[in-house]
């Protein structure tokens, strides 16, 4: 090998290549950052406006302000429709409201198909914004599939009821739902045994993002909060803690 060879080999890439390098990580931070605001400015825009879209035309004329603007303003039907529901709600809270809603609920259980498509959204719906409940309020992890494989997992709450009937009594039972990725609204439950539940101290945000991101995105942690193993602080004594605020 003679020595312009040699030189070739161990000479500086191009600055054109470095060059080329740099502008590409320009370009993908640029995207990072950028896609989350224009995504998010999207989806809440496109909100808004299929709200107003619905809930405008139900508006007088005399007090919509399009018709004295020369301009749609954005956002009105938003409001209406926040102001009519807490309206709603506070109709319904009375001694009138209940019995309009409960022959309401009457002629819905006497109308068939309907009637469990009421029921089930009624559920699902009490359970997701009731101000008692006490859904997703930690992560855990456990072994799934096998052993040695761990999974995030969304702590629900006790399992009761005829489940808990025919499950084991030599050990409670915790309901937890096992998120996929990325779309955290599809998963599994399972019923696992309290002292196979490692709870974590990562926020139930912070467990999201690290399963949308497929692990990229990793929360900071401060370390262990005692001198005991973290599977027994979090395992046992952190899932008594569960068991005593259900």
């Amino acid at each position: 090998m003679d020595l312009d060879e040699l030189r070739k080999q161990v000479a500086p890439p191009p600055r054109r290549s470095w060059l080329r390098i740099r502008l590409r990580n320009y370009f993908l931070t640029g995207i990072i950052v950028a896609a989350p605001i224009g995504i998010t400015f999207y989806l809440t825009w496109a909100f808004v406006h299929w709200v107003d879209v619905r809930v405008k035309p139900l508006i007088p004329r005399a007090y919509n302000p399009d018709n004295y603007l020369p301009f749609s303003v954005p956002g009105v039907g938003v409001i209406v429709a926040v102001l009519m529901l807490t309206l709603l709600g506070f109709l319904t809270a009375n001694l009138v409201g209940r019995s309009v809603v409960f022959y309401g609920e009457f002629l819905l259980d006497r109308t068939p198909l309907v009637r469990n498509v009421y029921r089930a959204l009624k559920q699902l719906f009490q359970t997701v914004l009731s101000e008692s409940g006490r859904s997703f309020q930690k992560a855990g992890l456990i072994e799934y599939p096998r052993r040695g494989v761990w999974r995030l997992v969304f702590v629900s709450t006790e399992t009761d009821g005829e489940i808990a009937h025919r499950l084991p009594k030599d050990e409670d039972f915790i309901t937890v739902f096992v998120p996929n990725t990325p779309n955290l609204t599809t998963g599994m439950v399972h019923f696992v045994r309290r002292s196979e539940l490692t709870i974590l101290d990562m926020t139930i945000e912070e467990a999201a993002k690290l399963t949308i991101s497929a692990g990229l995105v990793t929360p900071e942690w401060q370390g262990p909060t005692s001198s005991a193993r973290p599977h027994e602080t979090h395992g046992i004594v952190a899932a008594e803690e569960i068991k005593e605020q259900a």
